[in-house]
This record gives C-alpha cells, structure tokens and sequence, in this order.
C-alpha cells in the first residue's frame, strides 16, 4: 500500500511537471492592427518583430503574431480590437491613430504599445505623453512639420501657394495640418487645403489642386499615403513640387521629405514593448517621440526633381542623407 502511494504521488508529480513545463513554453501572442498597408506603416510594423526577433523573442516559438489590416476602415478596426479582446492576446500593437483609438476603446485591460500615432493626447489615447492614465503605452512618430514645410523655398524659392490633402477624420493629420498652417504663414505662403474621407477621393483632391499650387505638402495622413500614387502621377503632369512627411514616400516618387525612419520607430516600439511584457505598467512608460536629428533623414528625389523641370541645389545635394537619382539610391 505504501509502494502504492508513493508510486502514485510521483505518478502525480510528472503529470504536474509536464503542465508547468507546456504553460512555460507557451508562446505569447501578440495582435498586432494596423489601419491600412503602406511603406511607412509596414515598415514599423516590420521594425517591432526585427526588435523582438532580436531580444530573443523567436517568432513561432517564444512569440506568436496575430497581423491583422483595418483596410482603411475604423469600423474594421473596431471588430479587430474586440477579436484581440475576444482572444485574450497578451499585448495589442496599434500601429496608426485610428487603430489605437479602437484598441483603447474596446479594451481597457489587454496592455496596448501605439506606434506611428502623432499625438496621443490630441487623439484622446493619454492623460498626457508623461503618462497615459490607462493601459497605454508606445512611440509617437511626430513628424518635424516646421522643417518639412521650410523644404518647399528651398526647392522653389518663387513658390506662393501650397496644397495639401488629408483626411480631416484623421486626428493625426489634423494636429499637423494646423502646424503647416502656421509655418506657412510665416514663410508668406498659402496654404490651399483639400480634404478626402477615402482613399478612392485622392486623385480628384489632387487634380483639383493642378494650376492652384506651385508645390503640395502631404503629412503621415494614412489616407493619403495609401494612395499617393495618385498624388504622385498628378504632380509629375502637373509639374508641381511633391513634400512628404513620410521619407519613404520618396522612394515612390516624390520630391523630398525630412522626417521619421519608420523601421528604427518600430524597433523602438518593440523595446518598450518588451518592458510591458517584463511586466511595467504602460501608465508608468512615457509616449516617446522621435528628436534627435540623427535618427531624421533627410532624402530628395532627384528623378522626381528631373521629372517636373526644377534643379537641386549642391548644398541641398550635399546636405541629403540619401538621394535617389537614376532609380538609384545613393548615400545612407
């Protein structure tokens, strides 16, 4: 009987250890959301798994994602959010404003790292960038507008009007759009505004600007990134100057940008993401931006520059950190 008892205690021991060992190899899940597939949003997107692949979070082993793409709709952001909650994921990544408000306003439990969200307390995601009050936590890609806006007399020191497109539904859009506003007031430019509701809009607000403007200046409007094509294409015929805030839209075809290296930005996301997991509370983590100038580029289009008729000065040249001439990239 004794032989028994022991035989069964170690019997229960192993099915015991067994347990622990498949709850502690248990990978843990992360619902990534994303607003809408561009360069710039895949490329955080890319830069947060790059990062925690390098923490040591292998991804099918220690980590597993569950991607999922808003098509531009909020009302498809908000049935992705209440899947994460549905799902109990260990930590939601909101890449964009819009998804950011979704996940926030779904769920108020399941940890939550924002990344390429421009201003989290215009946005109504925090109490403040110190801390967010709730279950929030992440990287801000507040994109230099002052700079981006003083590029256009650089390239067109005769230029008087300026047009943008954005959607005015978009939180992000709206805080940059009233920074482009003043800058361009104290250059002594107009600032013609066009605003779409989809992307299916953005071809008509940008032909709509042909024979107005001598230059279109466009921000992280999601939007329109999906869709600069269009944009691109009407300023080429058009031969309009094309400023963005995203430097990625430069290798698409636009003129020039100074702004945020959106891979390094998901990287950073991933490492405050990593102290979430570790267990910080994300009211604790301050939303970070992006401001050391080394960590900007500045990147000009000299196809683009060839395209619509203008020339690049050397000291515009020399100071680029990466030109694309020839469908070439040179430099960084």
């Amino acid at each position: 009987m004794k032989n028994l008892s022991i035989l069964l205690l170690v019997v229960i021991l192993m099915v015991v250890g067994a347990v622990c060992s498949i709850v502690a190899a248990a990978p843990l899940v992360i619902g990534i959301t994303q607003i809408v597939e561009h360069p710039a949003l895949d490329a955080a997107r890319d830069g947060f798994k790059e990062a925690m692949e390098e923490a040591g979070y292998k991804e099918g082993v220690d980590v597993v994602y569950d991607l999922q793409n808003a098509q531009g709709d909020f009302t498809n952001a908000i049935s992705i959010a209440q899947k994460f909650k549905d799902d109990k994921v260990d930590l939601i990544v909101a890449i964009a404003t819009p998804t950011a408000q979704a996940a926030l306003q779904v769920n108020k439990e399941i940890p939550i790292v924002i990344n390429a969200v421009t201003d989290p307390v215009a946005a109504s995601l925090a109490q403040s960038w110190e801390s967010s009050g709730n279950n929030l936590t992440g990287m801000s890609d507040a994109a230099p507008n002052k700079q981006q806006v003083e590029l256009i007399p650089q390239f067109l020191p005769a230029a008087k009007n300026v047009g943008t497109i954005y959607n005015a539904g978009e939180a992000n859009s709206v805080v940059q759009i009233e920074v482009a506003k003043e800058v361009c007031e104290e250059l002594g430019l107009k600032l013609v505004e066009v605003t779409v509701s989809n992307s299916s809009e953005v071809l008509m607000a940008a032909q709509s600007l042909a024979g107005r403007v001598e230059a279109i200046y466009i921000v992280t409007d999601n939007t329109v990134v999906s869709a600069l094509e269009s944009v691109i294409n009407v300023c080429n015929r058009q031969k309009i100057a094309l400023i963005v805030a995203d430097p990625s839209s430069v290798d698409r075809g636009a003129l020039a940008s100074y702004g945020i290296d959106y891979f390094s930005l998901g990287k950073k996301s991933a490492e405050i993401a990593i102290k979430v997991i570790e267990g910080a509370n994300p009211s604790d983590i301050p939303i970070q931006t992006i401001t050391d100038p080394n960590e900007l580029q500045f990147v000009v289009n000299l196809d683009a520059a060839k395209t619509i008729g203008i020339s690049v000065s050397e000291e515009i040249i020399k100071a680029a950190d990466k030109i694309i001439k020839d469908g070439k990239v040179q430099g960084d």
